[in-house]
């Protein structure tokens, strides 16, 4: 009998997919994807067993009766299952703790990597499914023999060279998921599969197309002080480039010429060392446009660009074309910019979709860009991650920022952080302190009233005093819109994220352009205009909060060192969230004690050490992660991609805004069933988060409806300002009053 893996409709059998070469394939796919990190033998007997149950009479019938062709199979009653049978086998043969490694493989190459135990996912755990059943006996009696035989690897808590073997399965799991998708597509789909034959330019085009455009760039900058100081960043990151693989770090100031310098850096050390790909990790999506713009202005840099992350629009005009949407699966590039949401979360993620691409992650360099982002809360399985990667699967991680977290091994006796890096980060600019004084454009001053709380309506009066553009960030989103109100209309902006993500880039653009035809423009905004994002202004006031914050508010100030001095306030708010009121004790405590060298790196070291001391081992890991994988080989995947959010939004439930063309996206969603992925990815731009608690009051008064399609609720415009975003009808002016 012909046992087939995949049918096509409307074909005859003679057309299938065989099955022994659709395991063939697909092992074979899985050795090269794993090869980097050394784990290519697992990796090839994983891809030749995932289908074992395949080889069974009911799926076969199942493929025959799908297509309306009459077969002559007889077969049992029951759902079949074929993702189970690879898994027995190796329990039937008695190989204790290998058995376990390819069960966790193949009988979750469909449903996802899941917890050993079922403790917290109960009958969806590994243990209950890896005792053999009567019908995957009798399945398993199907397979050939030069299958059966094959030679198994070494188990992974052996690994020579020390890897977690936690983390070994879940890179293996990557590979095989990813080939056995692919396979299945070069069968299934053909013109998709030629998509993603196109080749991309290799790190070696890609380098010579930069250093023309950067040669050319420096050659047409102006003779400025910032512009040569750039220059020779520039120069340093392409020189320790050079330099043997190992996790760098370049401390600059903002404005600094991070961006391209980092790039400089990934491309040559990525050449130098045949590096697969650079991966640029940003944590906020409003930079991450703002990255590949600049990225997409080099010549030859078009097509090799590919952004990952939740605001992708699918339109003719915008960036992302079909093939790069592919890419995006499985981040099959040369440069791939993405969101730490996205790339941590896929490193701890259970489900095919998000783990097929984790393979592509070796053998590269990651940027991690504004590396102080880093949450607290999930720093120890984050920095684990990072110095995993980077000791066993050939990554060599950069991490960019001008305040730089100390991330190091700590095994003090009040105070332990094993996860941190064996050594401090090898830092590419030669003396940080002596550049961050060279690059010093600013001037952080206390306001007036000390650390006394200043008031919205003496803040406003503060602000209205002033006659240069500012920026004034504020720690709460009320307190931006009350802040606001208090401010002319005509010469007032707000930024915050109660407005969509298509609105908030709307007035960056606007703000932009303002400034460059020198209008005296006054913005409130909350944090999301601090790290990395290009906006230059004369003054900036800045609520208390943490040092980085700080810092990353003074890097909106005389940004291009156009003035000779900018001036940024430091001021005490009224009202202080939970969240800030640590980091911003410990900041106000270097304010009082060096308030003329406070954005030095030798404080921010200060800061995050006291932040870190402060918050603790267990706040470190707040979710417990790295409990779950601390087992022998009783590891939680499951649990741990539950618990593992680095945006905890259970409060709030995401709606659309009126915004633009959002609502005409909408009527397309019922109308254009064929579109509805596209569709629905270009909607994200468009939402917005509101309390969960007001969504139930809010659909009682139609002021929320869902529409088009299940699941998606829409604001009415009564709810939705053009200046302030999401306002709930049921707030007033009383409050601002109150203030007052």
């Amino acid at each position: 009998m012909k046992y087939y893996a995949h049918s096509l409709e409307g074909k005859s059998p003679g057309n299938w997919q065989e099955l022994s070469k659709h395991l063939k394939n697909v092992a074979e796919m899985a050795a090269d994807f794993a090869r980097p990190f050394g784990g290519e033998d697992w990796a090839y007997l994983a891809g030749l067993w995932h289908d074992l149950g395949k080889y069974s009479d009911g799926f076969q019938k199942r493929l025959y009766d799908a297509n309306g062709i009459e077969c002559h199979i007889e077969t049992q009653p029951g759902k079949v299952v074929h993702s189970e049978a690879g898994g027995h086998l190796a329990t039937l043969n008695g190989w204790k703790g290998a058995d376990r490694v390819l069960s966790w493989l193949i009988m979750g190459h469909h449903a996802g990597l899941t917890d050993y135990e079922p403790e917290y996912v109960g009958a969806k755990a590994l243990s209950p499914k890896m005792s053999a059943t009567d019908r995957s006996v009798k399945t398993l009696a199907n397979i050939p023999e030069w299958i059966r035989t094959q030679a198994l690897p070494p188990p992974p808590e052996k690994l020579q060279n020390g890897a977690d073997p936690s983390f070994f399965i879940r890179m293996l799991f990557s590979c095989l998921v990813d080939a056995d998708f692919l396979d299945t597509e070069a069968f299934m789909d053909q013109a998709r599969a030629a998509l993603r034959k196109e080749d991309y330019p290799g790190p070696g085009d890609l380098l010579e197309d930069f250093d023309a455009y950067m040669d050319l760039l420096c050659k047409k900058a102006r003779q400025t002080p910032v512009n040569t100081i750039r220059a020779e960043i520039l120069a340093r990151c392409r020189e320790v480039a050079e330099q043997e693989p190992s996790v760098f770090s370049l401390t600059v100031p903002t404005g600094g010429g991070k961006t391209l310098a980092s790039l400089a850096f990934a491309l040559r050390h990525a050449v130098k060392y045949e590096k697969s790909r650079i991966i640029y990790v940003i944590p906020y999506t409003s930079i991450i446009e703002q990255t590949a713009k600049v990225f997409g202005k080099i010549p030859g840099f078009e097509k090799a660009v590919v952004e990952h992350h939740c605001n992708i629009a699918e339109t003719g005009e915008d960036r992302e074309t079909a093939r790069s949407r592919l890419s995006a699966e499985n981040w099959n590039a040369p440069i791939i910019v993405t969101t730490s949401v996205q790339f941590f979360e896929s490193l701890y993620a259970c489900r095919t979709s998000r783990c097929r691409k984790l393979h592509n992650i070796a053998n590269s360099v990651v940027i991690f860009d504004e590396a102080q982002c880093l949450p607290p809360e999930y720093l120890r399985p984050v920095v684990f991650a990072i110095r995993e990667l980077q000791k066993h699967y050939r990554v060599t991680p950069l991490l960019c920022t001008a305040t730089q977290p100390v991330l190091n091994k700590t095994e003090s006796f009040d105070f332990r952080f094993r996860e941190g890096f064996d050594s401090p980060p090898q830092e590419i600019v030669d003396n940080p302190d002596e550049l961050a004084a060279r690059l010093k454009r600013v001037e952080v001053v206390i306001h007036e009233k000390g650390f006394s709380p200043v008031s919205l309506p003496e803040l406003a009066e503060d602000l209205q005093a002033e006659k240069k553009a500012l920026l004034c960030i504020v720690n709460r989103r009320d307190d931006a819109r009350d802040l606001a109100r208090l401010l002319p209309e005509g010469i007032t902006l707000h930024l915050s994220t109660n407005m969509c993500a298509a609105h908030r880039l709307g007035v960056m653009d606007d703000i932009r352009t303002r400034l460059n035809d020198g209008e005296g423009i006054k913005v409130i905004s909350t944090s999301l205009v601090e790290a990395g994002v290009d906006l230059d202004f004369p003054v900036v006031y800045r609520a208390l909060s943490g040092l980085d914050s700080i810092a990353q508010a003074a890097g909106r100030c005389n940004r291009e060192g156009k003035l000779a001095s900018g001036r940024t306030v430091v001021f005490m708010p009224e009202k202080q969230p939970g969240y800030v009121r640590v980091p911003a004790g410990i900041a106000s405590e270097i304010l009082k004690d060096s308030p003329d060298n406070l954005l030095s790196p030798g404080n921010y070291e200060n800061y995050f050490r006291q932040r870190f001391w402060l918050l603790g081992e267990q706040a470190l890991d707040r979710k417990g992660i790295m409990p779950l994988f601390a087992g022998r080989m009783n590891y939680y995947y499951r649990t741990a991609a539950e618990r593992f959010r680095l945006i905890d939004d259970d409060w709030q439930v995401s709606v659309l805004a009126p915004w633009d063309e959002a609502v005409e996206l909408l009527g397309r969603l019922t109308s254009e069933p064929w579109n509805q992925r596209m569709l629905l990815r270009r909607l994200g731009r468009y939402s917005v988060g509101i309390p969960q608690k007001l969504l139930a009051p809010l659909a009682a008064r139609e002021y929320v409806r869902e529409i088009g399609y299940p699941g998606l609720y829409l604001l009415d415009n009564t709810l939705y300002d053009k200046r302030y975003g999401f306002v709930p009808r049921m707030r007033t002016r009383r409050s601002i009053r109150n203030n007052s």
